[in-house]
């Protein structure tokens, strides 16, 4: 009688599996299914495959020793291994082309990066030089206007003229700057710097 009952538990066993078996119809339902199963077991270790490095093939053979010709003593294999040694051949021709239009590209990139750096370097050098000449010159109606706005001595005081003289030079010389002696302009405002 035990058998009847062990037939009963396949069957439950059976509906229980055919249940958790999901149909994929979508991507979505594929990724959902790939995050459930790593969802289930979170301590486990996840593997991220490393991208694929391009492999090289091999150099061809320096000497071959089965040589095909037209003749009729070539046997019913030597095709097949003539087909093998053309598709090895062309795929080493064609990686050394595929690299060499990959060096040629990066090197051109490179090219246009160093060229697009030059020209900001000179734009801004140019903008650089025209923001300090329209300082330079926004300081020179600034001293003017300071020059013209000073009075020359109409107070009523008994001054010479030598004295509004000193004073004139001493007010240029509080406006030079302080590190040169000779009244000349500070290096910092001289463009190029």
């Amino acid at each position: 009688m035990a058998a009847p009952d062990d037939s009963k538990s396949v069957k439950v066993k059976e509906t229980k599996e055919k249940d958790n078996v999901k149909v994929i119809k979508t991507p979505v339902d594929l990724q959902r299914l790939k995050l459930e199963k790593l969802m289930k077991n979170p301590t486990k270790e996840v593997i991220i495959p490393e991208r694929s490095k391009d492999k090289a093939p091999k150099a061809p053979l320096e000497f071959i020793r089965n040589i095909w010709g037209s003749s009729a003593g070539a046997g019913s294999g030597d095709f097949h291994v003539y087909r093998g040694v053309r598709r090895r051949e062309y795929a080493r021709q064609k990686f050394i082309k595929e690299m060499a239009e990959k060096e040629e590209l990066d090197e051109a990139y490179k090219k246009r990066l160093e060229q697009h750096k030059l020209e900001a370097e000179e734009r801004t050098a140019k903008k650089r030089a025209k923001r300090l000449k329209k300082k330079q010159k926004n300081k020179a109606k600034k001293m003017k206007k300071t020059d013209n706005k000073k009075p020359d001595g109409d107070d009523g005081s008994d001054t010479s003229d030598d004295d509004n003289e000193d004073s004139n030079k001493d007010d240029d010389e509080s406006h030079a700057d302080p590190t040169s002696d000779d009244g000349s302009a500070p290096a910092s405002d001289q463009p190029g710097c």
